[in-house]
């Protein structure tokens, strides 16, 4: 149990969900009135709890808008390329690399003092359009490894985390131990996790290892937790190097989520004595009624309960959304409102100002034991 607020407390505090989302009830939230300076950042107040803040973004974003870059450099302390380390991105050719955007990001980080953080080195999307027709299971170990080697290896020392594994569960898919379907299951077997790790602790043994899962959050996913604690509890006890867990935390906002088993499943997170990652978060808010303000006000509710919850867990140690401002989100496209407004669900609105979600984060922040 975590100290200080037991797991029913930490309950109640986390608004009451029910499908539709009119139902949802922020948890005493004084939108506007938290205990923070609208001139403070993101980046600041996390690090004053021994925390790190980021955001995913691309390099054509930040090259392009030089007023989001400014306001990125201000608010995050860690840098996610959104694609630019994806396979797809990286790799024209089975024999070639490209690697500058993914240069490019690492030097701006350099230069404001960030984080760089690695997304992704195995997973069953992002593969080059040649992956299909080249690999085979004779080829596809030493592709993997030489990928990984490669790719980890030219970043050692200068990234904070690696997202090794991306998407690896889904007991739908009935397989044994509940892994998702994918090239890499096929072509290798379920070793390609022991290898994926194995081969990224070779080659930057500073970094964090991460395995980094979608849609654990939910009521619904008690199954994916079940089986990714299995997964977790027989690869540390042979020593494989997964160092922590990655919650992608793209949370609907009209979906119930984040209750007590979820909780549960932190703890046995924590005991096994892995860090955990909040690494892609946003609050769709696609899919609930009215206007702008309501919206606004419970998104900012589901990110500070949300976040009140994960982070009174001090294994929890960085907090990333997947972008910063509603200018760019993959919302717009992937998930459209269907009366036509702009969907919302990130810190910053499309001009760069600081919304009820910003103030929400901020307080969660504040609020959270220092690590």
């Amino acid at each position: 149990m975590t100290k200080g607020r037991s797991r029913r407390e930490i309950i109640s505090t986390l608004g009451t969900f029910a499908v539709g989302a009119l139902a949802f009830r922020p948890a005493s939230l004084a939108i506007g009135r938290a205990p923070v300076s609208g001139e403070q950042s993101l980046r600041n107040l996390a690090a004053s709890r021994g925390l790190l803040y980021g955001a995913a973004t691309q390099r054509s974003i930040l090259t392009d808008d030089p007023q989001f870059a400014a306001a990125f450099a201000q608010q995050c302390g860690v840098l996610i390329p959104e694609n630019e380390l994806k396979w797809d991105f990286l790799r024209p050719t089975p024999q070639s690399y490209d690697f500058a955007s993914a240069d490019w990001l690492c030097k701006f980080t350099q230069q404001h003092q960030m984080n760089f953080r690695g997304h992704t080195l195995v997973w069953n999307k992002g593969l080059p359009f040649w992956f299909d027709s080249y690999a085979n299971p004779e080829n596809a170990r030493q592709l993997m490894l030489s990928h990984i080697g490669a790719v980890v290896g030219r970043y050692a020392g200068r990234t904070q985390s690696w997202d090794v594994l991306n998407e690896a569960i889904e007991p739908a898919d009935k397989h044994p131990d509940g892994l998702r379907s994918s090239p890499w299951l096929d072509l290798l077997g379920p070793d390609y996790i022991d290898l994926a790790f194995h081969a990224a602790a070779e080659a930057d043994p500073k970094a964090l290892l991460v395995w980094n899962e979608i849609h654990m959050e939910f009521d619904w996913a008690r199954a994916n937790r079940q089986a990714w604690i299995q997964n977790l509890q027989k690869r540390i006890k042979r020593g494989i190097p997964i160092h922590a867990i990655g919650l992608q935390s793209h949370i609907w906002a009209n979906v119930p989520s984040y209750g007590d088993d979820f909780l549960i499943f932190l703890q046995k997170v924590e005991d096994m004595g892995l860090k955990i990652l909040i690494t892609e978060m946003d609050v769709t808010d696609s899919d609930i009624p009215g206007d702008v303000t309501s919206r606004d006000k419970v998104v900012a509710g589901i990110y500070y309960d949300y976040l009140s919850a994960v982070l009174s867990h001090r294994s929890v140690v960085a907090v990333l959304t997947w972008g910063l401002s509603d200018r760019y989100t993959y919302l717009t496209k992937y998930k459209p409102r269907s009366d036509g407004g702009p969907v919302r669900p990130l810190p910053l609105n499309s001009n760069l100002n600081l919304k009820p979600a910003w103030y929400s984060i901020a307080r969660a922040f504040s609020e959270a034991p220092a690590r």
